[in-house]
């Protein structure tokens, strides 16, 4: 198939309202917009205004009215309690309407927000689509947090109430998700009205009288009505890391994300109605959102929920056994994954114990990838394996190659296509283009294309200053890189203080705040260091106040669990060393950068600022010590 990419993407920018209008064509509107896109309040820019929808009826109802009731929609597998389920469109659509009836019973209304901690159950789903259609805006928080992350997010969002779990499941390890709810509530000053809980067999939690209330009696009632909303009222908040303070809540529409999401499904994934689509990720970050929950569903595919440990150190036989039992044709996971299984199995035995004949195409997101791990893996297949490059705030690809409009030539590495609706540039420090080959900061043209965050959940300011006052008219992605010759997109490095641990970004701002408040410690610094499985892991480097005689690894245990407790352990931080000073530029700034460079086995040079150069030979025999470079 040849390429329509280039016309495609030229035509996308050169006439964005009408590109963005026909694809808009494809969506159920009560009431169609007025206009495809609203320039009036610059640099708010609103997509579909005057348009009534509801983007539950357009991942559900419609589906069923044209004759789909039957075609399953979600599959639920779940190794880690031996269970699988098939919910057609017919019994996800009575699910849904029953939940949000019982909702609505609770007296949650159009616009007020609903926070669902949830391990990866049907329930999550059931949730989340319940609140699209009622007009609720929804807030997942990933499981994996601890109290103190939750309750930031509550105390944000303000929920009427919360939807948890009684546990979740972590291989052969139960977590208690109440009580780690139940914590989060006390911390905050927002207090939620009621809380819903579902009570799994492996652990059940306690209510707490006239609050919680049993998921069970949230679902023995009626079955509820779709109700309109504006294109441009919000459909959920997500927050992402960024640095400590306020967190940050990424506010996605409904209009511009249905619209966005059911375009990138036939023309980015070249999935058709029917296929079986997998995300191996969760619905507590962006990739379950778009492309668990909305953009499948939206799409008629039938998408899987898999509870397991599928990134990090899977089972090497475990994404095959469920593409090949549930017949997959497209999978998009994270490079971490892939990693953990060459790691395991680097001969592909376990591959071939399986059927994989409708398997066509791996994408892979969230973090770097290296080119060995992608040929590897697209040797072991034999389908095409594609890098492509998004962001929570985006909601979808920035940059790929889309396999519905015909593939172009595969470059292993961090490398994409800026994909249609995305004007990419690359600017220096004064806000000019670079010529191609050249390293720097990347950004995107505005207005960005539908799908995109509108803003930052009460917080117009931070969303401006975060995102577009560097670079005024563009959005800042934070990552650095290069077009080259082609027109491909290089990926290289993240420009801030974010850190990429298996497809999550986390802050070390964050956890050098929470490793600082330790009594002993006087100092402190993490950075992201290489690892093999998951890309990039947290290393703390620790300086102690004077006349500490504790002993050093009953010290660095406590910080772990303190950035564990806090944190989650999503952070992975699980390595740290006691130094005695830290190198600094004489203007105090912590050469962090240069740290990663002798952590990772880079050629470094010695900055001209530094207040003593001597520094950087304690820093590196401390980490020989423990094993640095690890390459």
């Amino acid at each position: 198939m040849a390429s329509r990419y280039n016309e495609v993407y030229r035509y996308s920018l050169e006439n964005p309202e009408r590109f963005w209008g026909k694809a808009a064509e494809q969506i159920t509107w009560y009431k169609p917009p007025d206009r495809v896109l609203d320039i009036t309040h610059p640099p708010f820019y609103r997509w579909f205004p005057g348009g009534v929808l509801n983007t539950c009826y357009n991942v559900l109802d419609r589906h069923v009215e044209q004759g789909r009731g039957n075609q399953p929609a979600l599959i639920y597998d779940s190794p880690v309690t031996a269970t699988q389920q098939i919910y057609t469109y017919q019994d996800l659509l009575d699910l849904v309407a029953r939940c949000a009836y019982g909702l609505s019973r609770m007296g949650v209304v159009k616009g007020d927000r609903v926070v669902i901690y949830m391990p990866m159950v049907p329930e999550a789903v059931i949730a989340m689509l319940a609140c699209a259609r009622i007009g609720a805006v929804h807030s997942v928080v990933f499981g994996g947090f601890a109290s103190p992350e939750l309750a930031t997010r509550i105390n944000d969002a303000k929920p009427r109430l919360v939807i948890s779990a009684s546990c979740g499941i972590e291989i052969t390890r139960i977590i208690p998700y109440k009580s780690l709810l139940d914590r989060a509530i006390e911390q905050s000053a927002a207090k939620p009205e009621h809380c819903i809980i579902v009570q799994r067999p492996e652990l059940r939690a306690s209510l707490v009288e006239g609050r919680d209330r049993d998921w069970s009696a949230l679902m023995n009632g009626g079955r509820a009505p779709c109700v309109p909303v504006a294109a441009t009222d919000p459909l959920y908040i997500l927050y992402t890391s960024g640095t400590t303070g306020v967190p940050k809540g990424v506010v996605r529409d409904n209009g511009g994300h249905l619209v966005a999401l059911h375009w990138s499904m036939k023309n980015i994934y070249g999935v058709d109605p029917g296929e079986v689509f997998w995300a191996a990720s969760d619905v507590g970050w962006v990739v379950g959102h778009s492309y668990i929950v909305y953009a499948p569903l939206s799409a008629g595919c039938t998408t899987i929920l898999y509870e397991g440990k599928s990134v990090g150190t899977p089972d090497p036989g475990a994404f095959w056994r469920v593409i090949a039992e549930h017949k997959v044709s497209v999978l998009f996971t994270a490079p971490t994954a892939f990693r953990a299984i060459k790691r395991e199995d680097p001969q592909g035995d376990f591959i071939r114990k399986y059927d994989l004949s409708r398997f066509r195409t791996l994408f892979l997101a969230g973090e770097r990838c290296d080119p060995d791990t992608l040929l590897w893996a697209q040797e072991l297949l034999g389908v095409p394996v594609i890098d492509h490059w998004w962001q929570t705030e985006t909601g979808w690809a920035i940059g790929g190659n889309a396999a519905g409009l015909g593939m172009l030539p595969v470059k292993p590495g961090s490398c994409t296509k800026p994909m249609p609706g995305y004007d990419v540039r690359v600017l220096d420090d004064t806000g000019s283009d670079v010529s191609p080959g050249t390293i720097g900061s990347i950004v995107v043209r505005l207005p960005l294309p539908p799908g995109n965050l509108v803003t930052l959940w009460n917080n117009d300011r931070d969303f401006v200053r975060t995102y577009l006052e560097i670079y005024p008219g563009y959005y800042l992605t934070g990552d650095a890189g290069y077009i080259d010759g082609e027109g491909y997109l290089w990926i290289m490095s993240r420009t801030d203080d974010i850190i990429n641990t298996a497809g999550y970004r986390l802050s070390t701002g964050a956890m050098e705040e929470i490793l600082a408040s330790h009594p002993n410690v006087a100092e402190c610094a993490v950075t992201g260091v290489a690892d093999e499985v998951k890309g990039e892991v947290p290393l703390g480097f620790i300086v102690l106040k004077a006349g500490v005689t504790r002993e050093r690894d009953q010290i660095i245990g406590e910080l772990i669990r303190m950035v564990r407790d806090r944190i989650g352990p999503i952070a992975s931080f699980k390595v740290a060393i006691i130094v005695k000073r830290l190198p600094k530029t004489r203007s105090g700034k912590i050469l962090r950068g240069t740290m990663k460079k002798i952590a990772d086995g880079e050629p470094y040079h010695v900055p001209a600022t530094i207040d003593d150069p001597v520094i950087l030979d304690e820093i590196r025999e401390s980490l020989r010590a423990i094993g640095y470079p690890k390459k």
